[in-house]
């Protein structure tokens, strides 16, 4: 056993695994807030209020900034899981591999083919012209699926997160990453 001298330098896989820590941790603290505060808080309001709210939310969430940790986890994921691969399999990429699947099906997925489809078609309805009977029929067709699926994309997200963080806290063998075999 060779012993390896401590250097202050990250290598490009631990600098993907920090990035990848921090977007994946960003998104599971946005739908943690909204679990906390948003969610219950519109929960109180009138059918009106709550749809217009959510109609405006869900136009102002469409910025760079939310695509750029939103995808950026989508991608970095992955990416992070292969360059902590290895023939010898350690720990560090199987936590990737389920923190990847987790992300990638139930924030994700969940997100793109369920929320995002109530997203539209909320976006669609016009308030201005909706009788009270029709805003608490789209409040209902709307309000309980959207939740529903809000908690499946936070409870995946959060532990997504929770195997990132111990695959940071995971020691690494020697020879463990792709990116490190390269190196002289």
């Amino acid at each position: 056993m060779t012993s390896r001298k401590p250097t202050t330098m990250f290598t490009f896989s631990q600098l993907i695994l920090i990035i990848t820590t921090l977007t994946t941790a960003l998104i599971g603290g946005l739908f943690y807030a909204w679990s906390c505060s948003v969610i219950p808080g519109l929960a109180r309001v009138a059918d009106h209020t709550y749809l217009e709210s959510m109609q405006q939310i869900n136009r102002a969430i469409l910025n760079p900034l939310f695509f750029l940790s939103f995808m950026g986890t989508t991608l970095l994921l992955p990416l992070c899981t292969y360059l902590h691969y290895s023939p010898a399999l350690p720990v560090r990429f199987w936590l990737l591999l389920v923190a990847s699947l987790l992300y990638i099906c139930g924030t994700f997925g969940v997100t793109a083919f369920g929320n995002v489809p109530l997203n539209n078609m909320l976006d669609t309805f016009d308030l201005t012209t909706a009788s009270a009977t029709a805003l608490a029929g789209m409040r209902r067709k709307f309000e309980h699926p959207w939740v529903y699926l809000h908690n499946i994309r936070t409870v995946a997200n959060l532990l997504a997160l929770l195997l990132v963080i111990i695959a940071c806290l995971t020691p690494i063998p020697d020879r463990e990453s792709i990116t490190d075999s390269f190196r002289p």
